[in-house]
């Protein structure tokens, strides 16, 4: 057990750091963290973290590779401070695409990142929502996920859901769609599609489940380019759904995924804060849902020695 705790962020998310101490009743620690001209970074800790219990927040946004070596940078540092116990809390863990060996002569990036985090130096990782299950095994450190499914749903529940029906945006999708549709009390419906080699266009082949005369709420686990969940209001709609809802637990909106969304004539788009939406990025029907209560409720639990699961029960 730890009598002290400490919070300090990197760079990439300040906004959701605050908020976060503050759900836990904390301030920010002080951390002087600088770029050199020749693109190299520097962190030091302001202030004495000798064994204490640090959290370090730094969600993997853009810049992705440099928000990565920030963390990495400051599991080292803190490490090297004589820090009691180091937490890296990832609220969006970057690479989880390639999640496996899944063609001749490619890496398994989600694997690698997890292993440098533990030679860094850090004790456990909190994250939310991983794009694969099995990243979780890629550590060999207690590794805590959180499920944004809980208030994103809870946000939901203040529509009228009742002609409502969850679409999964492929098979793989599926178990995500499924748990909100079950949160919801709607029907599941979804979409078979193959992906086209390595570029982000996919290809939708047929809809499994009943959308005709329905609004529809599609779920992702998060929305890059907006290629595949653009393709999937196009299936939806050319099977007869009324109003779109689409929904990502991670928003990061790369690429032309914002004027996508802005043409697709949606009722709403629904994300997290996990990472940060710039203002050009912010559209008039888009609701962001903060999930600093969640993060700082788990840490809170982590930091007491208390169940971050049961937050769920």
């Amino acid at each position: 057990m730890y009598n002290d705790i400490a919070f300090f962020s990197g760079r990439s998310h300040p906004e959701l750091a605050r908020a976060i101490c503050a759900r836990v009743g904390r301030q920010l620690g002080a951390v002087d963290i600088h770029e050199f001209a020749n693109e190299n970074l520097f962190v030091q800790y302001q202030e004495n973290i000798r064994q204490r219990d640090v959290f370090l927040i730094q969600t993997f946004s853009s810049p992705v590779n440099t928000s990565i070596m920030e963390l990495l940078i400051m599991i080292d540092a803190a490490k090297r401070a004589s820090a009691g116990r180091i937490t890296a809390v990832i609220p969006y863990y970057a690479y989880g695409r390639s999640d496996k060996k899944d063609q001749p002569r490619v890496p398994i990036t989600a694997r690698l990142l997890a292993n440098m985090i533990e030679t860094a130096g850090a004790d456990r990782v909190l994250t939310m929502n991983l794009h694969a299950g099995q990243i979780q095994g890629f550590f060999n450190i207690p590794l805590d996920e959180l499920n944004a499914l809980y208030p994103i749903s809870n946000y939901l529940k203040t529509h009228d859901l009742s002609n409502y029906t969850v679409v999964a945006t492929d098979v793989g999708d599926e178990k995500r769609a499924r748990d909100m549709a079950a949160k919801l009390g709607v029907p599941l419906a979804i979409i078979a599609k193959r992906r086209l080699g390595n570029t982000d266009i996919s290809e939708a082949t047929s809809l499994i489940g009943e959308v005709d005369g329905r609004n529809v709420l599609i779920i992702d686990d998060e929305i890059a380019t907006g290629g595949t969940i653009i393709e999937a209001v196009r299936v939806v709609r050319d099977n007869g759904a009324q109003d779109v809802i689409v929904g990502g637990y991670h928003g990061i909106l790369a690429g032309k995924a914002v004027p996508r969304l802005r043409d697709a004539q949606l009722k709403e788009v629904v994300f997290t804060d996990s990472v940060p939406i710039s203002g050009e990025k912010l559209l008039p029907n888009m609701k962001i849902i903060p999930i600093a209560p969640l993060f700082g409720d788990a840490i809170s639990r982590i930091h007491s020695g208390q169940s971050v699961g049961a937050l769920f029960q």
